[in-house]
């Protein structure tokens, strides 16, 4: 390489402070659900918002349908639930849920989605980052507190291709999840609860293409769910920590876990295949490694996975094709 290298793009600057608040409006129930709307002082954009939850196309949890709602059903303390969220406006979403867990789900519905996040200390100024914030201002983070239901299907995609985990994931629910509440638009299934997960059998975990330290991983964590789950109130470093206790859960999957139920808006995947070359080649022309991105991010810190969410929903992030992709295993075959 020739040529005097170019010092690398800031990334960050400045401090502020504006906090967004939410209204909601009073539920209303009636044969066909509850109903309820969520206002915020800031604009939400949902799909963008929720799409870190949907694990692929045929999740049995998680169904787009052709008028843009998002169907979901999910397993809160209160028992399961289906809903169903619409965006309602820039800034408002429409919310209708069934089951159990429908009353606990809207009330808890400002607070999954992150209104009261505080965007003031972000400030990126290298210009791929700060044009997809100016594009997409209505990137939410996730704050679901369901610590176990993101744990699993995070376990899941350790060491895999992403197609093979998450068609353990479908065999899995398929088989082990109860039927989710309310006239869902197709078959839908509720995640197994910590216990169920716990006592699936060694071969169905095989038939699944688990192989036996993932379903180690996840049998461990069941028998801790309680504990795990509240992590969901900690301070994020706390329960990063809570979550490593597990055997088989590093630092990745931690971070896997804090984006989705812990509304986390820092938690980089550090150890990811591919995500430091992504980073590298989106903002630097050149691939990083971990440290190298660890490094490269730490000025936008406590944002740095906002960072990287920019990127990925305003189509930016790329990274160059060197070869072919390695082999898919099928671990239960072995």
């Amino acid at each position: 390489m020739t040529g005097r290298s170019q010092p690398a793009p800031s990334i960050a600057r400045g401090r502020g402070a504006r906090r967004t608040l939410a209204t909601v409006a009073g539920a209303q129930s009636h044969g066909d659900g509850t109903e309820r709307t969520v206002t915020a002082a800031q604009p939400i954009t949902l799909a963008a918002t929720l799409a870190p939850l949907r694990r692929g196309t045929g999740d049995p949890c998680h169904r787009v349908t052709a008028d843009g709602a998002h169907w979901r059903a999910s397993r809160l303390p209160s028992g399961p639930v289906t809903y169903r969220l619409v965006q309602a406006g820039p800034a408002s979403i429409g919310a209708r849920a069934w089951g159990p867990g429908a009353a606990e789900f809207l009330d808890g519905l400002p607070h999954m989605l992150c209104v009261d996040e505080d965007l003031g200390d972000f400030i990126p100024e290298h210009p791929r980052i700060a044009e997809a914030h100016r594009r997409h201002p209505g990137l939410r983070m996730l704050r679901t507190g369901l610590v176990f239901e993101a744990l699993v299907p995070a376990v899941l995609e350790q060491r895999v291709h992403t197609v093979s985990a998450r068609a353990s994931w479908r065999k899995l629910v398929w088989r082990h999840g109860d039927p989710a509440p309310g006239p869902t638009p197709g078959p839908m299934r509720v995640p197994p609860a910590a216990e169920t997960w716990r006592y699936i059998p060694s071969w169905d975990y095989h038939r699944a293409n688990v192989d036996p330290q993932r379903s180690r991983t996840i049998v461990t964590a069941a028998r801790s769910a309680a504990a795990l789950e509240a992590a969901a109130v900690l301070d994020p470093s706390e329960a990063s920590a809570r979550l490593r206790t597990v055997p088989g859960i590093g630092v990745w999957t931690a971070a896997e876990i804090a984006q989705r139920a812990l509304g986390d808006a820092d938690a980089l995947s550090v150890g990811d295949f591919h995500l430091s070359a992504i980073v590298g080649w989106t903002l630097l022309g050149r691939p990083l490694d971990d440290d190298e991105m660890v490094e490269y991010l730490e000025p936008l810190r406590p944002h740095r996975y906002r960072a990287i969410r920019l990127l990925e929903i305003s189509g930016q992030a790329r990274k160059p094709a060197f070869g072919p992709r390695t082999p898919l295993v099928d671990h239960s075959r072995i």
